[in-house]
């Protein structure tokens, strides 16, 4: 009689272990219809706008500890829609639940982007203002949305916006939790294990010397540098459905990770 007693007993808390796994699943795979919006910032201090796109759930209810990731396009030559241009990813992420504020770095009246000199130097003052525009984005929204989970800022950016991001990340360690870069070919990565660092990589450009980790490096930090198929200028809206899925699928596990 016990030992029949102790099989349904068993078989009962297997059941209710399979519900509640099953429910967690659901949960963490709720997708939201998506509401975009536009905001100018000023900053007073450079007599500067700061447009952005916003992505983010349409949901009656507040998500609870709702992540925030501050997105960074590629060099646009100053023609500007830039932080509109990679809304297969933006999109997406603000259907899983995130936050996702795009900036858009390049005003028509700046300079443009420096092609020639040592880039590391000669660049230095575009990614330099990039991080400005970062900081003071993130310190508006932190009083505008202080609900926001500030303290799991994640920031992602490509090619020269992945440059401003590693730059970011470099100043202000303390600021942000996760940085993913897609592409960047200048600015070096910090070899640190916090913030926790991610990289994809294209197929048909390498990394300037020193950018990116070695393996060693890359075990010693728990830095993850993933490389692609996709071409460097594909990973905007241009990317095929299926590199769309590559870079979607890795940057969720990415943001997922602890």
């Amino acid at each position: 009689m016990n030992k029949i007693v102790s099989q349904i007993l068993f078989l009962f808390l297997l059941i209710s272990c399979s519900g509640l796994q099953k429910t967690n699943t659901q949960v963490s795979n709720t997708t939201f219809d998506v509401k975009i919006d536009s905001v100018e910032l000023f900053d007073k201090s450079r007599n500067r706008k700061i447009p952005a796109a916003l992505y983010y759930a349409k949901t009656d209810q507040k998500i609870k500890n709702q992540q925030i990731i501050i997105f960074s396009h590629g060099y646009g030559e100053n023609k500007g829609g830039d932080n509109k241009i990679y809304s297969y990813l933006t999109e997406n992420l603000a259907s899983k639940g995130y936050y996702v504020i795009s900036i858009q770095h390049e005003l028509p009246t700046d300079d443009l982007l420096a092609m020639e000199g040592d880039l590391k130097v000669t660049r230095m003052p575009n990614w330099e203002r990039g991080v400005e525009n970062i900081l003071f984005v993130l310190n508006e929204f932190k009083k505008t949305n202080p609900d926001l989970d500030f303290k799991h800022l994640a920031l992602i950016g490509h090619s020269n916006g992945g440059d401003m991001t590693a730059l970011f990340a470099t100043k202000y360690p303390d600021l942000v939790n996760k940085i993913i870069t897609m592409d960047n070919r200048r600015m070096p990565l910090p070899r640190v294990h916090k913030p926790k660092i991610y990289s994809l990589r294209s197929i048909n450009y390498n990394a300037d010397e020193g950018v990116l980790p070695n393996q060693k490096e890359q075990e010693k930090y728990g830095i993850t540098v993933q490389y692609t198929l996709i071409k460097h200028s594909d990973m905007d809206n241009d990317a095929t459905s299926e590199e769309r899925k590559v870079l979607i699928n890795s940057i969720e596990k990415y943001l997922k990770e602890k």
